[in-house]
């Protein structure tokens, strides 16, 4: 782990340089508030057994649903109150995605990242406007997009100033409706001199393949979180379900809620080997 890659603080959540790795967890989308704190409650608890960082993910909206059928969430404003009692309550960061220039400003006022979706990662409005709030802003590679092409949205980024920046890898796609990983994107980013998180639920997705949603191969999940911890990511992304075939979206590439002590626990070992002195 010899890259000089900048260090990200979220509220004394530390993500990048050669700190031990970070977890970016929660549903997919908000669904009701019951649900949404309870598993903000069981990810802390891990995380807290674990002495592993957390941030919390929700999305308030998924406006890139393949069906015009598909569950959005609650929308822009029952969404924010949901997260900002998260993390009032259970004081987690936390993480959800803009679709919308307009969304931008109140979604600065609760979120700590803003995220930038990987459909819209050369929306140049978009990123520039994410940029100007100083908050740090998760950019998702897009799927099509090569690991050096990154290097053009971070300096969106940065031309507004600001230089906290997380890039996420979920997959590249591969022929129709499938992902696939190719592990040498890690360091290749990393050596934009910003931490990368690797979404592990994301990249066993296989978009838009079964009638009008997407699929996915979740039994795929922890085999790639450990390889992307083998590989020296800085933080490990996940959506997690109580039961994932309930949940009303991406429940095909969720981990159930239950396994995820198990896989950090791994992933853990993994990390601390890499990143030994």
């Amino acid at each position: 782990m010899d890259q000089k890659v900048r260090t990200i603080t979220i509220d004394g959540v530390k993500i990048g340089g050669n700190n031990r790795i970070a977890l970016i967890a929660g549903p997919c989308v908000i669904e009701n508030e019951s649900l949404t704190m309870d598993i903000a409650e069981q990810l802390k608890a891990i995380a807290a057994r674990l002495g592993i960082s957390l941030v919390f993910k929700a999305s308030f909206d998924k406006a890139n649903r393949t069906s015009i059928n598909s569950f959005r969430g609650p929308g822009l404003k029952k969404g924010l109150e949901i997260l900002a009692r998260v993390k009032a309550q259970y004081n987690l960061p936390v993480l959800s995605d803009v679709h919308s220039t307009d969304q931008i400003k109140p979604a600065a006022e609760v979120l700590d990242i803003i995220q930038i979706p990987a459909f819209l990662s050369r929306q140049t409005d978009l990123i520039v406007s994410a940029g100007e709030t100083g908050k740090v802003v998760n950019i998702k590679k897009g799927q099509f997009m090569a690991p050096w092409d990154i290097r053009h949205v971070i300096q969106k980024v940065e031309s507004t100033g600001n230089h906290r920046i997380i890039i996420t890898e979920r997959g590249y796609t591969f022929g129709y409706n499938m992902l696939v990983n190719d592990f040498r994107v890690i360091p290749i980013m990393r050596g934009f001199g910003y931490p990368v998180v690797f979404d592990a639920t994301h990249s066993v997705q296989l978009p838009s393949a079964t009638a009008g949603v997407s699929g996915g191969q979740k039994e795929y999940i922890e085999v790639l979180a450990k390889a992307g911890a083998a590989v020296g990511i800085d933080g490990l992304f996940l959506e997690v379900y109580p039961e994932p075939d309930q949940a009303l979206s991406d429940g095909a590439n969720s981990l159930r809620l239950d396994r995820v002590e198990k896989l950090l626990r791994t992933v853990k070992v993994i990390d601390e080997i890499i990143k030994k002195d």
